[in-house]
């Protein structure tokens, strides 16, 4: 027994990746979150009937929501897609307008632009944040420009004070997409409250969520109205017909019940991110190698994290290809995304099949999304950019030690990491 504890104290040192005891020990947090509360909330909801249109939980959640974001109106949609399709109708997008989103963000948010006849423009990212570029934005915008979408991405927000004057300079309107922020405050305005609409996304892997689900916010009772008619069949918010169009994008009341749950939780969350990325940036800091966290804006008071935004420098790894490094720390139990695909090159998004809106445009008027190279969106996608996911974020102190202990371990092993690479290539080459 002395024997067998020796050899296994021995190979901590070891890389997972050679058969050596993984660095993190401790299990990964556990995510969705629920309580005793949805569980008795739900029983009531099923046996109560009302299950849908407007139900007492519905409409209790969007008055909670508001406030919590700080804005004048909130609805439930059916999903984070359809609330950024009903958001840009609401703020006059028509076909043939064009609609400003980066070129790295979930496929979802050119999307929606996409189907109601807008044409989207691609347009490169902040390398550090990872978010919208304003130079670059303002570069794109033309005489058909109607909308510029913020993507408050993964652990960072847009540059909101240049972005919204750029489009008061243009007179432009702004959605914010809000998929991955729901919390985060810039100069202590809630996102969602700053631009003209907020999208949010409920759907399971959001730091709020209802399995599916959308939420929208705004402070202008036109955008409200507009909105609640195309959500709602065409009703209005007096539960009367309207002489709107509508479709059917209500969402159900076991998804509210789920939601006020969770939003009962979600400012101690929040807190509880704000922490571990302050031990998760000084630690990184303190180890010194390939990865560090990604500046944070000193105008943004608060930051909700779906993910952390990481940096990953492959010189300070002999020269080891992001992905790699990502390799040797999953086998140390310390799980981290890449990013999205670039949404123009984006497999689950092909532009030009025949049940893409886009092959039926004018491609005299549309950008040359085949052709299309936003650089620094290629390199973070390609090499640089890493996140770590919220749900990690809410371990205790001692699974964020690992996490640490995980990337230590592979910085101090990076000539072995580099060699099993190396291996894995030419094993590759082979077949």
């Amino acid at each position: 027994m002395a024997r067998k504890a020796a050899g296994v104290k021995g190979l901590a040192g070891v890389l997972a990746l050679r058969g050596g005891v993984p660095a993190v020990k401790h299990a990964a947090p556990a995510w969705p979150v629920t309580g005793e509360l949805e569980v008795s909330w739900m029983e009531a909801v099923v046996r109560s009937g009302q299950w849908s249109w407007k139900g007492p939980h519905e409409m209790a959640f969007c008055d909670e929501f508001k406030g919590f974001i700080g804005s004048k109106y909130a609805l439930c949609l059916a999903n984070g897609t359809v609330t950024m399709q009903c958001a840009l109708q609401a703020v006059g997008v028509e076909p043939g307008d064009e609609v400003i989103v980066p070129g790295l963000t979930w496929c979802a948010t050119a999307q929606a632009a996409l189907d109601i006849g807008a044409d989207v423009v691609f347009v490169d990212i902040d390398p550090e944040t990872l978010c919208l570029d304003p130079k670059a934005t303002e570069k794109a915008i033309t005489k058909r420009t109607k909308a510029i979408i913020p993507v408050h991405l993964y652990g960072c927000m847009c540059d909101m004070d240049a972005l919204m004057a750029l489009a008061k300079k243009h007179n432009l309107k702004v959605v914010e997409d809000v998929a991955h922020q729901h919390g985060s405050r810039w100069r202590h305005k809630g996102a969602g409250a700053i631009g003209d609409v907020g999208s949010f996304s409920f759907q399971q892997s959001k730091v709020l969520t209802c399995g599916e689900g959308g939420g929208i916010t705004c402070n202008e009772e036109e955008y409200y109205n507009t909105i609640h008619c195309l959500k709602q069949v065409g009703w209005d918010t007096k539960g009367a017909p309207g002489n709107k169009y509508g479709h059917n994008y209500r969402i159900t009341e076991m998804q509210a019940v789920l939601l006020r749950g969770g939003l009962r939780r979600l400012t101690d969350q929040t807190a509880r991110r704000e922490e571990a990325a302050v031990v998760i940036r000084e630690g990184l800091a303190k180890l010194g190698g390939p990865l560090r966290a990604a500046k944070r804006d000193p105008r943004i008071t608060r930051q909700a994290y779906y993910g952390m935004t990481l940096q990953y420098d492959s010189k300070k790894a002999l020269g080891m290809p992001k992905q790699a490094y990502l390799n040797a720390l999953a086998a140390e139990g310390c799980a981290m995304w890449s990013t999205y695909w670039p949404v123009y090159a984006a497999p689950l998004l092909n532009l030009y099949d025949k049940t893409s809106p886009v092959p039926f445009r004018d491609q005299k008027k549309i950008q040359d999304y085949k052709g299309l190279k936003l650089p620094n969106t290629e390199k973070a996608v390609n090499e640089t950019a890493v996140i770590l996911s919220h749900t990690h974020m809410l371990g205790s102190d001692a699974y964020l030690a690992e996490l640490l202990g995980a990337v230590r371990k592979v910085n101090e092993n990076l000539p072995e990491a580099r060699k099993v690479w190396q291996e894995q290539q030419a094993a590759a080459k082979k077949k």
